[in-house]
């Protein structure tokens, strides 16, 4: 299609006609979707911004005016409209990037928040133990003695460290009932 030929196409659009926006969109749609799917590399992108071309140019057909050939204007517009998908995306990344690294940051602060008020709460439940008890306890799981050893240290025997162990276990459980994750810690 000639310059002239084009002229007097657009002139037809610009009326409203909508055979001859029909005869444009078929003309062109392919090969600007093949142009569009090079610079994006993405079909579905590249035939959504074309299709999005064609809206807006049936849209605003009578405040266009189009100085070069229609052709170039559609294939510079493309151009433009991928351009911009990138710079889109690239932002949408940016920001899915910068969101999802605070929820990282909140997270971590959340549980670090958490574990400090269970690591004080299991500290004042040990502390709420009777005196022996809770010596018995912290010499099994601070020091890491068997409970032979600690028969030895202490001077009783190993059914007393049996007994005062569980004793323990039980108390602090029914404290803590509320930190699931404690369990584990028994």
């Amino acid at each position: 299609m000639n310059q002239p030929e084009e002229k007097d196409l657009f002139d037809k659009i610009k009326k409203g006609d909508e055979k001859a926006f029909e005869i444009l969109f078929h003309k062109y749609y392919g090969i600007l979707c093949l142009f569009a799917t090079k610079i994006i590399k993405d079909d579905v992108a590249a035939e959504e911004i074309v299709q999005d071309l064609f809206v807006k140019l049936w849209e605003k057909k009578e405040q266009l005016f189009i100085e070069t050939s229609l052709k170039n204007y559609l294939f510079r517009s493309v151009k433009n409209l991928c351009l911009n998908s990138i710079q889109h995306n690239k932002t949408k990344i940016r920001y899915a990037q910068m969101v999802l690294s605070e929820v990282e940051s909140n997270i971590s602060e959340d549980i670090s928040f958490q574990e400090v008020d269970l690591f004080d709460k299991i500290e004042e439940s040990i502390n709420s133990l009777p005196e022996k008890r809770q010596e018995i306890f912290r010499l099994s799981r601070n020091d890491g003695l068997k409970y032979h050893e600690i028969a030895q240290k202490l001077n009783i025997s190993i059914k007393t460290v049996e007994t005062q162990m569980s004793l323990a276990i039980k108390t602090l459980r029914d404290k803590l009932k509320n930190y699931n994750s404690f369990f584990t810690f028994f």
